[in-house]
């Protein structure tokens, strides 16, 4: 006798996708202010841009990303209610280098079986980060996967929209040579570089390594939530001139820091002015053959965010900085450029 055959013998199971968007509806709508209309459901969000009326020549920012192999160690956790940050985080810092206040916030999660529970532990993580980061979570979209993931699996990818006065737009044109190059610490290694962790430190690239100890290293130092900056960093830019800020994601210094940079500039950095983290400490001495340039290619070795001042503001952006809690360190200072734009002294 043939099978019912139906969308949920295929593996989709759209009774589970209500049951989760009934899950997720408080927490996600306790993000919304005023500016959102109508609530979670609908075939797409509305944000009142009214506001946009007060500035004199508005600029909208957007930004996407995703949270990379990173997920792989919120599967073999099981720890699925911070990974969420790490996404907001990716995205809303990204504008942040404009000088952009993030406004809304949209996710995609694909999964290979949605399972109710964990997908809300997700979206908890996200909710976290939009109030961190003051934003609204607009809406999103979840979806199953069946026979192309398997069903433990699940990826997330991520979509802000900011807003900045035009005259505030901040893009690097007004660095020059002698400004200071001030560095926030960053939680560890964020986001990024985790399919070189993954080698590093995971059997096969896939399961945990046998030594508990080494587990709970990577559990309390590896997968710590990337820090989100923006309620320190629009505190900063209402009291001193930012010329630059940047971002460090994928890349690592070498291949961030010249994205703000004109072709004649250059940021010396000083090593002894870095601080130490020990997720980076420990990599460095498990693998001393991991050369200083791959390193510092790959992740941001303690330092998630680089503002760049003149230095008649130095204590004062130090000031505001550590009102909103952050550790700042002065780490360098622009230079006129001969071959590197980014050295390291």
């Amino acid at each position: 006798m043939q099978e019912n055959i139906s969308y949920k013998s295929a593996g989709v199971d759209t009774e589970a996708g209500q049951e989760f968007v009934q899950k997720i509806k408080q927490n996600v709508e306790s993000t919304h202010g005023p500016r959102v209309l109508g609530g979670l459901g609908g075939f797409s969000g509305a944000f009142d841009v009214s506001f946009l009326k007060n500035y004199k020549n508005p600029v909208l920012l957007s930004g996407t990303d995703g949270v990379g192999t990173k997920i792989e160690l919120a599967r073999l956790f099981n720890i699925h209610d911070t990974i969420g940050i790490d996404l907001v985080a990716m995205c809303v810092n990204d504008i942040l280098v404009s000088g952009g206040e993030p406004l809304f916030f949209l996710d995609y999660i694909a999964c290979g079986k949605l399972i109710p529970e964990r997908m809300e532990r997700i979206v908890a993580g996200i909710v976290k980060g939009c109030k961190l980061s003051g934003a609204a979570l607009l809406g999103g979209e979840t979806a199953e996967h069946p026979g192309t993931m398997h069903p433990d699996e699940y990826d997330l990818g991520g979509f802000v929209v900011g807003a900045v006065e035009k005259e505030d737009h901040i893009d690097g044109s007004k660095i020059k040579a002698g400004d200071i190059v001030l560095g926030l610490e960053s939680s560890g290694p964020h986001s990024n570089g985790f399919s070189l962790i993954r080698k590093l430190y995971l059997e096969e690239g896939r399961k945990l390594p046998a030594n508990p100890e080494l587990v709970e290293f990577l559990k309390e130092f590896a997968f710590r939530p990337t820090r989100i900056y923006v309620q320190s960093i629009l505190n900063l830019i209402k009291k001193v001139e930012v010329k630059g800020m940047v971002h460090i994601t994928g890349g690592g210094f070498y291949e961030n820091i010249p994205r703000v940079l004109s072709d004649s500039l250059a940021i010396e950095i000083k090593r002894d002015k870095l601080p130490e983290n020990p997720f980076f400490a420990r990599v460095q001495k498990d693998f001393p053959s991991i050369g200083e340039k791959e390193l510092y290619s790959t992740f941001n070795m303690g330092i998630g965010y680089i503002v760049v001042i003149s230095p008649e503001s130095e204590e004062d952006a130090i000031r505001a900085l550590e009102e909103k809690g952050e550790l700042v360190h002065k780490i360098g200072t622009v230079t006129s450029r001969n071959k590197e734009a980014v050295l390291f002294v």
